[in-house]
C-alpha cells in the first residue's frame, strides 16, 4: 500500500541522504528516519522523467527544510491529441534553492504526474 503524502510534509526536517537513481526516482531519508520516495507509477503509453534538477542535491543535507513546494504546469497538445506536464518540486534550506523539474508525456490519456510517497 502506497502512502501518498504532500511534498510539503519535507518542510521541518533534516534530511540526512538523497538517491538518485537514474532520471526516474529520488529517495530522500531523513534525520528522524522517514523516507520519502519520488517517482512516476508507469502505466502504460506515457513517459514521465526528471528533465533537469537545478543546484545540487548535496547542499540540501544536514539543514532544515524551509520550502518544499509543488507547482504543475500544463504544457500545449499536440496536433495528435498527445499532452505534457511539468512539474517543478522546490526545495530550500538555509543553504541553497534548488527546483527538480519532472516532466510526463502521453497520449492524452495516461497520468503524467509524479507520486510522493512516505516509504517508513
Amino acid at each position: 500500500m502506497n502512502n501518498y503524502v504532500d511534498f510539503s510534509e519535507l518542510e521541518g526536517e533534516i534530511l540526512s541522504k538523497i538517491v538518485l537513481k537514474g532520471d526516474e526516482e529520488i529517495v530522500f531519508s531523513t534525520e528522524s528516519g522517514k523516507e520519502y520516495k519520488m517517482y512516476h507509477d508507469q502505466s502504460c503509453c506515457e513517459n514521465v522523467y526528471i528533465e533537469d534538477i537545478d543546484g545540487d542535491l548535496n547542499e540540501l543535507l544536514g539543514s532544515e527544510i524551509i520550502t518544499a513546494e509543488e507547482v504543475t504546469e500544463e504544457g500545449d497538445g499536440d496536433e495528435y491529441g498527445g499532452s505534457s506536464t511539468w512539474t517543478f518540486y522546490k526545495i530550500c534550506n538555509d543553504k541553497t534553492y534548488i527546483t527538480i523539474r519532472w516532466l510526463g508525456e502521453s497520449n492524452g490519456y495516461y497520468s503524467e504526474s509524479v507520486d510522493f510517497i512516505k516509504v517508513k
